[in-house]
């Protein structure tokens, strides 16, 4: 859900502003508008509660009392992709329903140092109107009923739309836009699709992309909104209701694509790991066609996101960068108009970042939660609390002066509301 300030469309959606409703949260820019404290006691945050959580990279999605979040659990004999429903006051789980097979082909098995074992599902839960909307690693697109966890639709696309995975399985999360739900991974003509989200059926199915593990966008530029896929031929923007292409910017594949494509104004940042680079794209609209023009490129060696997407503020982007820097990646400061590095600081790893009133809370993939200025004028650390055991290659969500944390261990939430 994109909240734009209309009341209207905060009726529609039922989902309260200090919910964080799906991945990278109400804005898909991981993004909180809420106030929270900064200044810590000196044993860290007051614990609400903390839990165990088996495997599993996907972050937490918070609406209506409920925290969502996908594990991996042993359920008739095999290894199973489960989504729980947990209590957002006290941890405890309401239900579970199971998505399918739990494994990582060609990926996570091979004893990686930092990345053995599969580590579980690493799609987020969508939360609106009172239901869950999950896609599993194995194209399987399902909503639930909030409440109780019951079935009420489901695609495999796969089967369905002959769509074809990719290495280590899918890692992307559904998006909800309006009245549909958004997701890639079909075959040729039908590889971008969107479903109505009440009863399932297909609104339109379009193009012919190989899919990746980026989760896709909704943003307004030029006054126009669109959703942004990250495919294997670079960006691709598409009309919401209609799917036909608004404009591309062709960018490198090699191996994987993850993050998110970042919106900051009319400018669109992308990067990926593997030796590819980072690379941002000016949207200009002379008529009524849309065009995409490159405005920068930096190489590897200088910025590259492997699946951790930054935040952007004031037309600077704060990310975790580089690529299997386990416990040591930096967190760099950007200009997304030029590319710039302003300021880097290792010893984070692959985790994420959330933005939230002019900090950045950064999660390091060992489980330290880190409050972070957001100025370009150089690292300014304000507070650091070891919060999490076990690895954290995602980022925290923020809902009603709470933060939601986990690992492929457990999960956390913290007291962080501003008194």
């Amino acid at each position: 859900m994109v909240v734009l300030g209309a009341i209207a469309c905060l009726v529609l959606q039922s989902v309260r502003a200090d919910d964080w409703p799906q991945f990278r949260g109400p804005n898909h820019n991981g993004t909180s508008t809420e106030s929270i404290s900064t200044k810590w006691p000196h044993d860290g945050p007051r614990q609400l509660w903390k839990v165990p959580l088996n495997d599993g990279f996907s972050t937490f999605a918070v609406a209506s009392g409920k925290a969502f979040t996908l594990v991996s659990r042993e359920i008739d004999g095999a290894n199973q992709e489960v989504c729980v429903a947990l209590d957002a006051d006290s941890g405890k789980e309401i239900w579970s329903s199971k998505l399918g097979v739990a494994k990582y082909d060609n990926g996570g098995d091979r004893g990686v140092p930092g990345n053995d074992g599969g580590d579980g599902p690493r799609s987020t839960p969508s939360i609106d109107g009172g239901r869950v909307y999950t896609y599993s690693s194995r194209l399987i697109l399902e909503c639930f009923d909030a409440d109780t966890g019951r079935e009420i639709w489901k695609h495999n696309l796969i089967g369905e739309y002959g769509g074809h995975n990719i290495s280590w399985q899918s890692a992307a999360s559904p998006l909800i836009e309006g009245d549909l739900v958004y997701v890639a991974g079909g075959g040729a003509g039908q590889s971008l699709l969107a479903f109505d989200k009440a009863d399932g059926h297909v609104v339109w199915k379009a193009l012919s992309e190989r899919m990746t593990h980026s989760t896709p966008v909704a943003a307004t530029i030029l006054g126009v909104r669109q959703i942004i896929f990250f495919t294997q031929s670079g960006l691709v923007s598409v009309e919401p209701k209609t799917g036909s292409v608004l404009w591309r910017f062709p960018f490198k594949f090699a191996v994987s694509t993850a993050m998110s494509p970042v919106v900051s104004g009319n400018t669109v940042y992308c990067s990926a790991g593997y030796g590819v680079g980072a690379s941002a794209c000016q949207i200009t609209r002379p008529g009524e066609a849309f065009a995409a023009a490159p405005l920068w490129f930096q190489p590897a060696s200088v910025i590259n996101n492997h699946w951790s997407t930054p935040v952007c503020a004031n037309g600077f982007l704060y990310g975790l960068f580089g690529q299997a820097q386990f416990g040591r990646g930096p967190l760099k400061c950007v200009d997304v108009a030029s590319g710039k590095v302003m300021w880097s600081k290792d010893g984070f790893g692959p985790g994420g970042c959330t933005l939230v009133e002019g900090h950045v809370l950064v999660l390091s993939d060992s489980g330290d939660l880190v409050v972070v200025k957001a100025s370009a004028t150089g690292y300014a650390e304000e507070a650091r609390s070891h919060i999490l055991a076990g690895k954290c290659w995602n980022s925290v969500s923020v809902s009603n002066g709470r933060i939601y944390a986990r690992s492929t261990k457990e999960g956390v939430c913290l007291d962080l509301s501003a008194r």
